[in-house]
């Protein structure tokens, strides 16, 4: 987009661009998302950014109206395979805060320096002050939706002292971190508490076809660290979380929350099969909220919220043949996962296997919640069994496969295929699940995924899979 296509989407209040960019008003020395209701500010004082973390670079405050740090990501992080998309999963998984910048540049095989250099030229901000944009946010989410002291909170959201979470605080939102939390909408609700867990809005654009990601998740469920409650256009989705510095136990409603003008202040109703903007509501409990950032961006994957239905849909509405299954299914989703390896593991021994795999191996939660008991077993817990399962364990375990967020998907499918067992069908489900590829057509299908169909093709065998099974 250019800026003057850009300019007219802010015009026009286009929530489809929500995350796609931001743009800042010099005269007011605020920044907002497209969507923001506010009086259009005139042209020549509207600047453009690609991320929110440039516009905060560049001595711009987020607004306090339409909340731009609260969008759905850019939905070309998951597109892109170069190192700048790497590089912005892995920073949304919380590699910089967990490994700095050094551990970033390792994983993506560069030198810091060049990070830095290619991260500041495309997007005008580099790895770190992407990651304080993003512990701006996990902060602002914590003082306004729990009570845990302003202390915890700073360690909590990633920030080395209490005064660089200060800082960061009065600059990102021009008020203190308890002016902050004031300055929380009241809805007459309790306000969370660590044992009730973090309430969270998981927020999407456009679209979203629920009951066929829900359908999927029920599924595949794995007693003991998955289980869905409820009836159909109104189910929970629970499941267990292996993270960094701990586990988590999380649930996603099915029930819709739309949004009104693009930004995300209306109720729809939960017999609708189809999200038109707005959000998803989850609540997490963790055993350490450091695992904050990185859990709510594995269920962003999970429930594929950063995608971009427009373009998907725009695509694959204008073939002939898919046009029908767009129309009677828009806004369909490609779920990926919430844990790569994981899901490596599923895809290889099938769902009654992984259910024995949680017995056995599964680490036993300090106290059950429900159905759920375990989190699945790490890799190195499974190096030693047998045949492919050992063989792919072990891989995992040593660094030999890497399927976390960053990872070379061309590599990482190299990898699988090279290992004794693994078909090149497998190998291609684990790239569109654990690795979140918008565009992979699986070998074998009953019906041929077309080349005209990239970037986009993983949609595409979702909705053929869907045509196929009278779904």
């Amino acid at each position: 987009m250019d800026e003057e296509t850009r300019y007219e989407a802010v015009r026009s209040r286009d929530a489809r661009f929500d995350g796609a960019f931001f743009f800042a008003v010099r005269t007011t020395g605020i920044y907002c998302r497209p969507s923001c209701p506010a009086v259009t500010p005139k042209r020549q004082n509207v600047r453009f950014y690609t991320t929110a973390a440039a516009a905060q670079t560049s001595g711009f405050r987020a607004c306090r109206r339409c909340r731009p740090d609260a969008v759905p990501g850019s939905a070309d992080w998951n597109v892109r395979a170069d190192v700048v998309g790497r590089a912005m999963r892995m920073i949304g998984d919380g590699v910089v805060d967990r490994e700095g910048v050094p551990g970033l540049a390792v994983r993506l095989g560069y030198s810091a320096r060049q990070v830095q250099r290619q991260l500041t030229a495309e997007l005008g901000a580099g790895p770190v002050a992407l990651a304080r944009a993003q512990r701006a946010h996990t902060a602002r989410v914590l003082l306004q939706t729990t009570d845990l002291p302003v202390t915890e909170i700073a360690f909590a959201a990633g920030f080395a002292s209490v005064r660089q979470f200060n800082d960061t605080i009065r600059t990102v939102y021009a008020l203190t971190p308890t002016a902050l939390r004031a300055a929380a909408p009241r809805t007459g609700a309790a306000r969370a508490t660590p044992a009730a867990g973090i309430p969270l809005r998981l927020a999407h654009r456009g679209p979203y076809h629920a009951d066929t990601v829900f359908d999927l998740l029920a599924e595949e469920t794995v007693t003991g660290i998955e289980e869905v409650i409820g009836e159909r256009g109104a189910r929970t989705y629970r499941r267990t979380l292996r993270l960094p510095h701990g586990t988590g136990i999380v649930a996603v409603e099915e029930t819709h929350h739309g949004a009104t003008s693009g930004h995300g202040t209306g109720t729809g109703s939960a017999s609708e099969a189809v999200h038109r903007g707005g959000w998803l509501d989850a609540r997490l409990h963790l055993t350490d909220l450091r695992d904050l950032t990185t859990a709510v961006q594995r269920l962003r994957r999970l429930f594929d919220l950063d995608a971009d239905p427009y373009a998907v849909d725009e695509r694959l509405g204008a073939d002939p043949r898919l046009a029908p299954l767009v129309a009677a299914r828009p806004g369909l989703r490609s779920p990926g996962t919430a844990d790569p390896e994981e899901f490596a593991v599923r895809a290889l021994v099938g769902r009654e296997g992984a259910g024995r795999l949680v017995r056995e191996y599964g680490a036993v939660l300090d106290a059950a919640c429900g159905g759920l008991t375990h989190t699945f077993p790490a890799p190195a817990a499974l190096a030693a069994a047998p045949g492919t399962l050992g063989a792919l364990a072990t891989a995992l375990a040593d660094g030999t496969l890497r399927l976390d967020a960053g990872a070379d998907r061309d590599d990482a499918e190299v990898a699988l295929t090279a290992l004794p067992g693994v078909d090149a069908r497998t190998a291609a489900v684990i790239r569109m699940r654990a690795l979140g590829d918008p565009d992979v057509a699986l070998p074998g299908g009953p019906e041929p995924v077309l080349d005209a169909w990239r970037p986009w093709r993983s949609y595409a065998q979702h909705h053929l899979d869907l045509a196929l099974t009278g779904a």
